[in-house]
């Protein structure tokens, strides 16, 4: 899988749990080793997309509230525009 193909993996995974997850079940949902989801996790924490809480033992990753707001927002702006080109 590409880097940014496994980004847009976890990406998507985390859209799907909002109740967060640890990097191992990450690592388990999408069948990669858990030091490569570890490096994938940290890029995007460094890119302000993902964030860490650490709960007990364990560190849950989630999606940061502006990038789902991002995200929602520049999927609307993009039917608009489909929209918009088909007329």
């Amino acid at each position: 899988m590409e880097k940014k193909d496994l980004k847009k993996a976890i990406i998507e995974l985390l859209q799907k749990h909002p109740e967060g997850l640890t990097i191992q079940q990450i690592s388990n949902e999408l069948k990669i080793s858990r030091i490569t989801a570890t490096k994938y996790i940290h890029e995007l924490i460094g890119a302000e997309i993902v964030y860490q809480r650490k709960v007990g033992k364990a560190k849950l990753c989630y999606l940061k509230h502006k990038y789902i707001q991002k995200v929602s927002s520049d999927e609307i702006l993009e039917e608009l525009r489909k929209k918009l080109s088909k007329k």
